[in-house]
């Protein structure tokens, strides 16, 4: 899924599972039905424009990314109830970025999962990631 053409972020009405819940005139928010069995109220902001990574993202798409935020937040919070939240972008593979197309993860977290408390920075602080 490396071109424009294939990429499921450039065209999410082709996929019958992705949930548009939000859109701005540059971005979408997206939820997609086989990601919610585990991460139960997950999304994504995604700008419309085939962007590689968050570092090529214009200012309105930043201003409208914060404005979905704060909207995903609201719907999230109504739907779901989370006890906080994780976000934030990969940017290359070796962050884990497998689809690339700039894509913003809201991750809503609950006190009762088995990894309540184990946010972003745990696991990239373990001893075994350091560099030799």
């Amino acid at each position: 899924m490396s071109n424009k053409e294939t990429c499921p972020f450039c065209y999410p009405k082709k996929d019958p599972e992705q949930q548009i819940v939000f859109e701005s005139e540059t971005c979408y928010f997206l939820q997609h039905n086989n990601e919610q069995d585990v991460l139960v109220g997950a999304g994504v902001i995604v700008p419309k424009k085939h962007r590689m990574n968050t570092f090529e993202l214009t200012k309105e798409e930043w201003a409208e990314t914060y404005d979905l935020l704060h909207k995903a937040k609201e719907y999230i919070n109504d739907k779901q109830s989370p006890d906080g939240y994780t976000l934030g972008w990969n940017v290359g593979e070796p962050s884990n970025q497998t689809i690339p197309h700039s894509h913003f993860h809201v991750i809503p977290r609950y006190n009762d999962e088995p990894l309540a408390g184990k946010g972003l920075r745990h696991w990239l602080k373990q001893p075994e990631n350091k560099r030799k």
